[in-house]
Parts: structure tokens; C-alpha cells; sequence
């Protein structure tokens, strides 16, 4: 439902006109959608007029926007500590924790020949994820765990941590976090035996809403052989077990 204190701003405005500066725009303010991570694309909803502009363009923008988020909440930006915080967000949105939104950032899909004929289950563990969700923009703090049988090619395993890397640098919802992941993986490595396992921390939950602590979500997406169950079963006790 749309948010209580959201709908009581909007009927003393809408006396005044629909068109008042301040008017929450009810029809895209739905918590129930964001809630409940409902998405409607494993592709990433952004706007090609703004990709294509420059970082300095973003950042000048963002800077102004922000500055102005901070004077609405009452900040002081005239102190030492906060007048330098507009700019500092907006390098950070855009350099920094944002920077998978641009197609020119994904990494190097390197592969090679498979020269060892190896066949069996190749896994990556613990891959750090660090995003952000989109509904609030808070972090997602977790690990990914990546496999695959390979065909004749194989990847550089540090292209997995930078595929993850990539797409985690977003806003993002962890279920298309997760196919994402899988559907470049089996794209590059022409083929189905992919597995993608993500478990993560969100803080829209725990620092925002029900403010629930220790809660973690966990997705999966299992293709080819990892369909099979005696395959996935040794996919699950190979990420649980510890060096």
C-alpha cells in the first residue's frame, strides 16, 4: 500500500493544485512493490539519456541535488565537516559504488584454451558482493559462491570476482543480482552448468522498517548439470566447507 504518511501530505496539496513542487507522485511510491522485490527484467531499469553523459556532468548534478537533500533534512552546510559532503556523495555514486551502470565498465571476459581436458566442477567461494538495494538505497553486504564444468575454454578466476564486482556495483534486487551473474557466466562460457549462490545482509531490513537483526537472503541459480541433485548436493557441501 501506498505509505500512510506519504498519502496525508498529498491531500492538502492536491487542494492547491496538482501541479504543486511538492506533491508525491502516488503511482510510482508503492512499498508493497518494493517490499516484497518484486522485479520486472533480469536487465538492470536505467535511463540511456543520463548513461550517456559524462562523470562530470553526473557528479555536478548529483552534488546539487544532494546539498539540498541535506538542507531540507536541516543540516548546517556551512560547517566544516558538511560542506564538503555534496561533492563527496556524488564522487562516490559515481566513481565508486555506482560505477557497474556504465556498459564500459564490464570487465574483460578473458578466456583459454582448456588444455588440462579438466571436466569436472570448477569453484569460486566467498566472492565479496557489496550493492546497494534499490528500493532504499542501503547496502547489501554478502559473499557469492560461482561454478561451472567447463568446456574447452576456461575463464580467469579473477574474472568471476570482477563479473560479480560489476554487476554488485549498482542499484540492485538480489534475485537479478543472481541471474545476472549466471546468464553472463553461460554466455562467456558457452555453456549451461553454471551455479550462482548468493547469500547476503540487507540493511533496508535491518536498519530501516522491521529493523531486524541477523536476518540473511539467500538466492540460487542452477543450470546443466547442476540441475542434476547429486551435483547441486556437492555444490552446497563445497561452499560449506572451510579451508
Amino acid at each position: 500500500m501506498i505509505d500512510k504518511d506519504l498519502k496525508n501530505l498529498n491531500e492538502p496539496l492536491k487542494k492547491n493544485g496538482s501541479n504543486h513542487p511538492y506533491l508525491v507522485d502516488e503511482s510510482i511510491w508503492l512499498d508493497e512493490l518494493g517490499d516484497s522485490h518484486q522485479t520486472t527484467s533480469i536487465e538492470t531499469p536505467v535511463n540511456t539519456e543520463y548513461l550517456n553523459k559524462s562523470d562530470a556532468e553526473k557528479m555536478v548534478k548529483i552534488q546539487h541535488h544532494f546539498k539540498e537533500i541535506m538542507e531540507t533534512l536541516g543540516m548546517d552546510l556551512s560547517d566544516d565537516s558538511l560542506k564538503g559532503t555534496p561533492g563527496r556523495v556524488a564522487k562516490m555514486f559515481v566513481k565508486e559504488i555506482f560505477s557497474g551502470l556504465i556498459p564500459k565498465n564490464m570487465p574483460d571476459m578473458s578466456l583459454f584454451e582448456n588444455k588440462f581436458g579438466y571436466k569436472e566442477v570448477l569453484l569460486e567461494k566467498n566472492i565479496t558482493v557489496q550493492s546497494f538495494c534499490e528500493h532504499h538505497f542501503l547496502p547489501i553486504i554478502g559473499k557469492a559462491h560461482i561454478a561451472y564444468k567447463p568446456g574447452n575454454k576456461v575463464i580467469g578466476l579473477s574474472k568471476l570476482n570482477r563479473i560479480v564486482d560489476y554487476y554488485s556495483r549498482r542499484p540492485q534486487v538480489q534475485e537479478r543480482l543472481t541471474r545476472q551473474i549466471a546468464e553472463t557466466l553461460r554466455q562467456v562460457l558457452e555453456t549451461d552448468s553454471v551455479a550462482v549462490y548468493i547469500e547476503a545482509v540487507h540493511f533496508c531490513v535491518q536498519a530501516r522498517g522491521i529493523e531486524h537483526q541477523g536476518c540473511t537472503t539467500v538466492t540460487s541459480d542452477f543450470g546443466g548439470d547442476f540441475k542434476k541433485e547429486n551435483v547441486k548436493h556437492a555444490f552446497y557441501q563445497s561452499i560449506q566447507t572451510k579451508i
